[in-house]
């Protein structure tokens, strides 16, 4: 839900709990499949950059189970095919749940081989309630404006102050958008996909979705398994655990990730100055964030807005060497406004975020039933706090208004599917948002599913982001449905190693950025340009 993040993923991370084969409300889905949707009117609306780039809207039911009452509006985007052979529609979708899809339409495109690219209609949506999508939701404008209370609840008071933005955030949502709320979840999403499919006048879909754009995908296989043909998951959500329990997973695995990243800047110590040890590294990120949660910087960066800051690192490692330049600026230099430069950069929230940030709440809210005791939630929390602090407190209050959530829950869809054609997936074995067992466990759920690795990468989001062993593999699925199938009884059926870590910035006492920034110019900067950050 960050500043600069347009669309992909910010992880949505997944909740133990009792599953379904179908929810009852995909037969209302199914039933509304029969009726008449207005065909797509594609205009012109190309940039600088995408100069074919198409827009159109499509009116879907709000409420499948009622498909001649109240409609909503979807916003699409395409790029069309230009080669005789046509592959049909090619939906893409960047996570989330709250992340607009129109831009990753023209990244996606530009992004594959051109001979690729050229056979597909490149459709981008924004799901409904975000983005372009009317109505739009957004239930408390500024939720996350500096200065907020410490994540960590060390006191009675802060946890009291924490739960109070909670619990109003949730009465907001239901105060403003109750019509709204009750249908604003991962099966509508996924019937919404259907109703796309059947505007663009299309038998099948192929599909491509990164993290919670996965989930989503595997929701739509389930519910419309004859009309899937090919599908591309990139980063993987682990279904078995939508969505309590998969948060607490994330959180260990985003502090393992903190840690590389210290131990990272230990090994530029020439650069950086700020120790040779990781441990050493460790305890002056955390001194800081102490020093922060007593006098902010520039009176905006607090320690909650430390963590908003820096989480995006879990997400890509380009980000590397301007975060590390920035807390040695901090540490070394006394210079609060770098870190209020990169908290702009990577924390801060705009009017986007606050529609995405609604949209995920109201989605994970309402696919899943979450704990409503908050003494369980502070159970849990403590005990992963004690072993992995980064974000274990900060990840829990953004997930925390569904313990207050103002409508009743569904219950999770059971995606194991033996009725599709070969299936495509893709996983780093550090991935944070998305933990690697969430690539193991849908490949076994998933019949006829390739799993592809990257060994060692930590990486969200790992396809079209500079690593050709990955691209490879992705553009012959999509050019002629080949999955790669020869490590016969290996967890992966390929193997592919990680891009290098980058290299440290010439040494500056500010985060201020420039053309030639590492989080600019390296490989899968593009991509992650457009990643909506959790946390």
């Amino acid at each position: 839900m960050r500043k600069r993040a347009a669309v992909l993923c910010g992880a949505a991370v997944v909740l133990a709990g009792s599953v379904t084969a179908v929810p009852a409300e995909a037969d209302a889905s199914h039933a509304a499949a029969a009726a008449p949707v207005a065909k797509a009117g594609w205009k012109k609306c190309g940039t600088a950059d995408y100069p074919t780039l198409q827009c159109a809207a499509v009116q879907v039911p709000l409420d499948y189970a009622h498909p001649a009452g109240r409609k909503i509006t979807l916003a699409l985007s395409r790029v069309p095919h230009t080669a005789k052979t046509y592959q049909g529609p090619l939906l893409v979708n960047p996570g989330g749940p709250g992340g607009s899809g129109l831009s990753l339409a023209a990244f996606v495109a530009s992004s594959l081989p051109k001979a690729v690219a050229a056979e597909y209609d490149v459709i981008g949506f924004d799901p409904r309630g975000v983005g372009a999508s009317k109505p739009a939701l957004d239930c408390a404008p500024g939720y996350f404006n500096p200065v907020r209370p410490d994540s960590v609840p060390s006191t009675p008071a802060l946890e009291q102050a924490n739960l109070a933005r909670v619990k109003s955030y949730a009465a907001a949502c239901g105060k403003k958008h109750a019509d709204l709320l009750p249908y604003i979840n991962t099966v509508n999403a996924a019937t919404d996909m259907d109703s796309i499919r059947r505007a663009l006048g299309a038998q099948k879909i192929n599909y491509f979705g990164y993290s919670y754009g996965t989930y989503l995908g595997a929701v739509y296989a389930k519910l419309f398994p004859e009309r899937v043909r090919r599908l591309v998951l990139d980063s993987v959500v682990d279904p078995t655990g939508v969505w309590y329990d998969d948060n607490l997973q994330q959180d260990y695995a985003f502090d393992a990730r903190h840690r590389a990243f210290m131990a990272w800047i230990a090994k530029y110590d020439a650069t950086y100055h700020l120790g040779t040890d990781p441990a050493e590294v460790t305890a002056k990120w955390y001194a800081m964030r102490a020093a922060l949660a007593k006098k902010p910087a520039g009176g905006r960066v607090g320690a909650s807005e430390l963590e908003d800051t820096f989480m995006p690192g879990g997400y890509y490692n380009g980000y590397w060497p301007d975060l590390a330049k920035a807390f040695a600026a901090y540490v070394n230099h006394q210079d609060a406004g770098a870190l209020v430069d990169a908290y702009d950069t990577y924390g801060a929230v705009d009017a986007s975020g606050d529609n995405g940030y609604g949209v995920y709440t109201s989605v994970q809210c309402r696919d899943v039933s979450w704990p409503r005791d908050w003494r369980q939630w502070r159970k849990d929390n403590w005990a992963v706090y004690d072993k992995t602090p980064f974000m274990a407190w900060n990840n829990a209050w953004y997930n925390a208004p569904c313990a207050f959530w103002p409508t009743a829950a569904k219950r999770p869809v059971n995606i194991a599917n033996a009725k599709l054609p070969p299936v495509l997936l893709f996983q780093a074995t550090n991935d944070a948002a998305t933990p690697y067992q969430g690539g193991v466990t849908v490949h076994r759920l998933l019949a006829r599913s390739s799993l592809v690795v990257e060994q060692g990468g930590g990486n969200h989001g790992i396809t079209l982001s500079g690593n050709t062993c990955l691209d490879t593999y992705l553009s012959t699925y999509l050019s002629d449905g080949t999955v790669p199938r020869d490590r016969a009884g290996a967890t992966a059926d390929a193997v592919c190693q990680k891009l290098p870590d980058p290299k440290p910035q010439a040494a500056k006492a500010t985060a201020t950025k420039t053309a030639a920034d590492p989080a600019n110019t390296a490989p899968g900067a593009a991509l992650h340009r457009l990643v909506r950050f959790h946390g």
